[in-house]
């Protein structure tokens, strides 16, 4: 088991190793406590829950009498229990812990009192005097271990950047490996932090490539840094870098807010999303650089969207969703099929207009900034992966919002708003093109989106992407029937994976 000590000199170091330690738990973590009365068990502890709740002065009781405190409530289940007045090591049993890891987290003050009755695997926090303060001796299995201590290389980047009272808040994680925190420092507008750990990108799949290197995701915030100031230069609304850990992964950026472009009921404000449309047709009539610098030793190649990009993600479908709505794979013949048909479309691309693609805009990646005029009303955030190609596909990839519901007239009068926008500057500019590559791009993404979606569920555990998969299937029905995806159509059809849009 790997192993660490933090010394910890005041009550509040103990309320901070709480928080840390918080931010690095996940369902089916168990957390054993251990110290004399008053070394600090309990003061961990509510750091820790307090944290989970997002409420500083959240109510959390000691469980000495009850045994075990349950907050169910909280985005991550915890049971705190504290074993101090157990009689038997036997009456572990009747308290619900294996249950409780199944739901949550389990949190264990006085752990010694029944160590053999307890479920072996966890992390263990050893309360040890030390002169005049105290220090934490944690131990744990290397998996639980690895998390904690890349919450703590957090905690020392905030404090090295001078964010030492930084009350981190837990803001969310997405599909890929990187994760959000929120940072309140005394009464300042609250920051965000954005934790994006190198990724690998997994096994070498084809021609010495991972996935990600075939469809150029980014693998580190490098990426993100060079795109925000890149983007930043131009006028548009990107969060400004208050600090940055290009080696460790690690930055400090502006809060744009958490007003969206959907209302209460998940439904789209229309004239928020045509805005964001008029954004995208002032950033395609740009011409973009490919390489940009970011810092001493780091710079960012803005790689083109090729043939083999656009495969790899069409091919999510065949390989992914196809599977689970006909319960079998596909076979060599039918694959090859599917791949001919889509080098088919992809080759009435040649001749696209190409501009920079951000990637991914759609609702959970703009802000609206009503109180801003023009361009700076639309905050973006969320670029990392932006490449170079048919201008069309950020278009597509908003008004065919894999989250949101858009019908179809709105979906004719957000194209038209964006045509409309860019012939104010070029009069001669050819919709009927634009309109055959908003098609082409359409049906690629939205065709990656329900590969994904089933992906994260079948092979990362994340079922609740899988409410989106009607909606994506309705868009791909919708798109398939311009006369340029004839083939990709004619293959679905013989496959039996259309449905019909409601």
């Amino acid at each position: 088991m790997a192993s660490l000590t933090i010394q910890l000199g005041t009550t509040e170091d103990t309320a901070r190793l709480g928080q840390d330690l918080a931010l690095a738990l996940k369902k089916g973590d168990l957390v054993l406590l251990s110290g004399d009365l008053g070394a600090g068990k309990s003061t961990l502890a509510r750091g820790l829950i307090r944290t989970i709740a997002d409420d500083i002065d959240y109510e959390v009781p000691s469980p000495t009498f009850t045994l075990v405190q349950s907050y169910p409530e909280l985005r991550l289940p915890i049971s705190h229990v504290d074993l101090y007045r157990l009689s038997h090591a036997e009456e572990v049993d009747e308290l619900g812990l294996e249950e409780a890891l199944e739901e949550g987290v389990v949190l264990v003050e006085w752990p010694e009192r029944a160590e053999e009755a307890l479920p072996k695997q966890g992390l263990s926090v050893t309360f040890l005097n030390e002169g005049d303060g105290r220090e934490a001796l944690i131990a744990g299995d290397p998996a639980m271990m690895a998390r904690l201590e890349r919450s703590l290389a957090i905690r020392r980047f905030l404090e090295k950047s001078g964010y030492v009272n930084a009350e981190r808040r837990y803001l969310l994680g997405d599909a890929s490996a990187r994760g959000y925190e929120t940072l309140a420092i005394d009464a300042e507008p609250p920051l965000i932090l954005m934790n994006s750990p190198f990724n690998p990108g997994g096994p070498v799949l084809r021609e010495g490539k991972t996935y990600m290197q075939i469809a150029h995701l980014s693998q580190s915030v490098t990426a993100f840094v060079a795109l925000d100031r890149l983007l930043g230069s131009r006028g548009f609304a990107v969060p400004e870098i208050h600090a940055s850990d290009l080696e460790n992964g690690f930055l400090v950026l502006e809060n744009l807010g958490n007003e969206g472009i959907v209302d209460a009921t998940g439904s789209p404000i229309v004239e928020r999303y045509e805005a964001s449309v008029r954004l995208l047709a002032g950033l395609h009539r740009r011409e973009w650089p490919q390489d940009i610098p970011v810092a001493e030793g780091y710079s960012h190649h803005i790689h083109s969207f090729d043939r083999d990009a656009m495969m790899i993600e069409v091919e999510l479908l065949s390989d992914w969703y196809v599977p689970r709505m006909r319960g079998a794979p596909l076979d060599s013949a039918q694959k090859a099929d599917y791949v001919a048909a889509w080098d088919n479309v992809f080759s009435q691309l040649s001749n696209s207009e190409q501009s920079l693609l951000l990637r991914d805009v759609h609702s959970p990646n703009i802000l609206w900034r009503g109180e801003k005029r023009g361009i700076a009303r639309v905050g973006l955030i969320d670029f990392q992966d932006a490449m170079i190609g048919p201008s069309a596909y950020d278009v597509a990839s908003l008004v065919l919002d894999a989250r949101v519901t858009i019908n179809r007239e709105a979906q004719d009068d957000l194209v038209a708003a964006y045509i409309e926008e860019r012939r104010l500057y070029d009069p001669a500019f050819d919709g009927e093109a634009f309109q055959k590559a908003f098609a082409i791009m359409a049906a690629q993404r939205n065709a990656k989106i329900l590969g994904i979606f089933v992906r994260l569920d079948e092979r990362d555990g994340k079922p609740a992407y899988l409410k989106h998969l009607p909606r994506i299937q309705a868009y791909l029905n919708r798109v398939l029937v311009h006369p340029a995806l004839a083939p990709v159509k004619e293959w679905c059809e013989k496959a039996g994976v259309l449905v019909s849009e409601k």
